[in-house]
């Protein structure tokens, strides 16, 4: 019996030092799912790059100029790119950030 392939989900934003990173700490232990985050800023811990957005098979950007920066770095990466309209306002592993994430992420990952 062959093992299923883990989905690579990449979480973007700004510094990649809250939202982002969140997303990566609570989903990062699912097994079907091998998870990074990055930001579009230079100052952010992992930039994102044109090998980071071809490695993930999804991508949610939390804000809607993070994904038309992803765009500009690789076109082709369109159709894999959610957005999740997620200001900048939380703190890093705010419940409240961490109850948007829980809703809405799910929706767009395989089963």
């Amino acid at each position: 019996m062959s093992q299923k392939k883990r989905q690579r989900v990449l979480f973007v934003c700004t510094a990649n030092a809250l939202r982002s990173r969140t997303a990566e700490e609570i989903f990062k232990n699912r097994n079907n799912l091998e998870v990074k985050s990055a930001g579009t800023h230079n100052i952010a811990d992992v930039k994102v790059t044109k090998e980071l957005i071809r490695w993930a098979d999804r991508i949610f950007v939390m804000e809607l100029h993070h994904k038309k920066h992803l765009l500009r770095l690789d076109p082709e990466s369109k159709y894999k790119i959610i957005v999740l309209n997620i200001p900048d306002i939380y703190d890093f592993m705010d419940p409240q950030l961490i109850e948007i994430l829980q809703d809405k992420v799910p929706h767009f990952l395989e089963k």
